[in-house]
């Protein structure tokens, strides 16, 4: 899925992930970096706050678990990261910088189902294409 979505993501986007611990974010990112032919390992940056990913586009991937407050986002120059020129932003524990998010973004909503199912919720705010839907298979 995350690789689906990454083929329709201008640069400057962002994708706000939500969900449990275990949900699936990381894995979603990591669908994000192979669409971008990122050879790459990707995993959670969750000690070092932000991982940059080059291939074809950049992808930045934070973390945001460990932040408190909205105000520690702003020490990670947020602005130049959540609408990055060159790429894509993928933030996990997206709810931990709320009221600093574009208004335009796709929000991600992982949640755990029975044994290794997980339901994911799509919310494109003013971000993707018309017919996106049927383009990653959410209808």
């Amino acid at each position: 899925l995350g690789c689906a979505l990454m083929g329709l993501l201008p640069n400057g986007a962002l994708v706000a992930l939500f969900g449990d611990l275990g949900a699936g974010k990381t894995n979603f990112v990591r669908g994000m970096a192979e669409a971008a032919g990122m050879g790459a390992t990707v995993t959670s940056p969750t000690f070092t706050l932000v991982h940059e990913y080059h291939g074809a586009r950049t992808l930045y991937h934070l973390d945001l678990y460990r932040i408190t407050a909205p105000e520690q986002v702003f020490d990670l120059g947020y602005e130049d990261l959540f609408d990055p020129k060159d790429g894509v932003c993928a933030v996990e524990w997206a709810e931990h910088a709320e009221g600093l998010l574009p208004e335009r973004r796709v929000d991600i909503r992982l949640a755990h189902e029975s044994g290794d199912a997980r339901s994911v919720v799509i919310e494109n705010w003013s971000l993707l294409p018309s017919g996106w839907e049927r383009r990653v298979g959410a209808e």
